[in-house]
């Protein structure tokens, strides 16, 4: 039972405490207990509040007794990507030379989240000041893949230590971040699910900064319909009427059950294919032939702009507004600092205000020739990474795997990661759904179509 009630989605904890088959105290002691006994080796978590979460729980074990039921988040175990501030807890944002920082106020999606109802566990381990795709950090400690007991792979980044929580069963489901592709890299090579959200529809306001411009917290779980039911609470909804439209299958809701016939959905042109791993690409091209039987058109797109360039433009602003927010702590040579992270920062320095501002610029144009393109077309499919999770041991610090990622931030688009099976060695991979500003709708439609064809993927050899 331990076990079921850590690999437990959202929707059947919600269901479990009602008919009185489960308690909040009995799932959040199921990911504790799983914690002890997997983070040794996995370490994904930076702090883990323990006793605090037990009391938390107790609490909603009595509201539920008593028929005080708040929303299908209440009682729900999560974790925080440790960049996101908790009063009164510290907030490292992955750095050594911030192991002291105490939080002087919680992040509001910190508090939607407890208002909805959820039991937060603790912090979940970053790449230093979320500044990278592989999920790897050189002082506090690099998550391992939990896809791989033997060989230590990428877990995805930043928010790696969110990914691989939720994969293990430590955690219900984790907010990340989502700058370059923050959330959906972890998501893909953890084989869960990620969201990243429009620009601007969730606030930023106590997280720590990496792009002004394009940070963008978001949910990451085991499902399409978690990461919906995590989503409105971070949204800051009424948790009754998140209630309300669960149930009755409205909103959000309705398009998990929409299904994919009848949409039109743009594919990867030949050229964007080349250099993309060759197992990651058949099960790309088993996730489009499942969503064409479900009754959906694909035809091959070509962007305006390549991904490659909007990856290139995309690390340009986050260089400029990083070191605006972190330089000087980078250029301290006495700070213990992620060396592989620092020269990411000071390349910062080294932009023109000139070519800053032409990429602010070329953005917006990009978007509107994008959307333009896009008419007659619902979403953009890739596949999220071009490769399994590599070694670390093979890492190149100076490349991103955010090749396809990274649009939609450069974009301001909404984009839904959604693991589309395993390689032959059984390492996951992931479909990208990408969706115009504003249409989550869309995004979640289409990968829980998919994912409910694909059928339940297998827990990670690690848990």
């Amino acid at each position: 039972m331990t076990d079921a009630l850590a690999f437990a989605s959202i929707t059947a904890l919600a269901e479990a405490y009602r008919r009185g088959e489960a308690t909040p105290s009995a799932a959040v002691e199921a990911c504790i207990a799983r914690s002890a006994a997997l983070d040794d080796e996995i370490g994904a978590w930076q702090a883990r509040y323990d006793d605090d979460a037990r009391l938390a729980a107790e609490g909603a074990d009595r509201a539920l007794r008593s028929g005080h039921v708040v929303g299908p988040f209440q009682g729900v175990p999560f974790a925080l990507k440790d960049i996101v501030d908790v009063e009164g807890r510290v907030t490292t944002g992955g750095s050594a030379a911030r192991r002291d920082r105490v939080s002087p106020a919680s992040a509001t999606i910190a508090r939607r989240l407890v208002a909805a109802g959820g039991i937060l566990l603790g912090k979940t381990r970053t790449v230093e000041h979320a500044m990278g795709g592989w999920g790897t950090n050189q002082h506090m400690g690099t998550p391992w893949n939990p896809w791989d007991p033997r060989v230590a792979r990428a877990p995805g980044g930043s928010s790696s230590g969110s990914g691989a929580s939720v994969a293990a069963g430590m955690a219900t489901c984790a907010v990340g971040t989502d700058t370059g592709g923050s959330v959906r890299l972890p998501a893909a090579w953890c084989g869960i699910v990620g969201l990243k959200v429009t620009e601007g529809r969730l606030p930023t306001d106590g997280i720590i900064a990496l792009s002004h411009t394009l940070d963008t917290p978001g949910p990451m779980a085991r499902s399409v319909e978690d990461c919906v039911l995590m989503l409105e609470a971070m949204l800051g909804r009424e948790p009754l009427a998140t209630e309300r439209d669960w149930r009755r299958r409205d909103g959000l809701f309705a398009a998990v059950d929409a299904g994919a016939r009848g949409l039109r959905l743009g594919c990867l042109a030949p050229a964007e294919r080349e250099g993309v791993d060759p197992e990651i690409l058949a099960l790309y091209d088993a996730a489009l032939e499942r969503l064409r039987a479900l009754g959906a058109q694909t035809t091959p797109f070509a962007l305006p702009i390549s991904f490659e360039a909007m990856r290139d433009r995309t690390g340009a602003i986050i260089s400029v507004e990083g070191y605006h927010h972190h330089g000087a702590l980078y250029e301290d040579r006495s700070a213990p600092l992620d060396e592989d992270v620092r020269a990411r920062f000071l390349a910062g320095r080294e932009v023109r205000a000139h070519d800053y501002v032409a990429a602010l610029r070329a953005r917006l144009e990009d978007r509107a020739m994008l959307l333009d393109r896009m008419r007659g077309l619902d979403a953009i499919l890739t596949p999220t990474v071009a490769t399994p999770p590599v070694p670390v041991a093979d890492i190149d610090q100076r490349t991103t795997p955010a090749r396809f990622t990274r649009a939609g931030n450069y974009l301001g688009l909404c984009a839904l990661s959604v693991p589309s099976g395993l390689t032959a060695s059984g390492l996951p991979g992931a479909l990208q759904v990408i969706g115009r500003p504003g249409d989550e709708a869309m995004a979640v439609r289409i990968g829980a179509a998919f994912e409910r064809d694909r059928g339940p993927m297998p827990r990670p050899p690690m848990s």
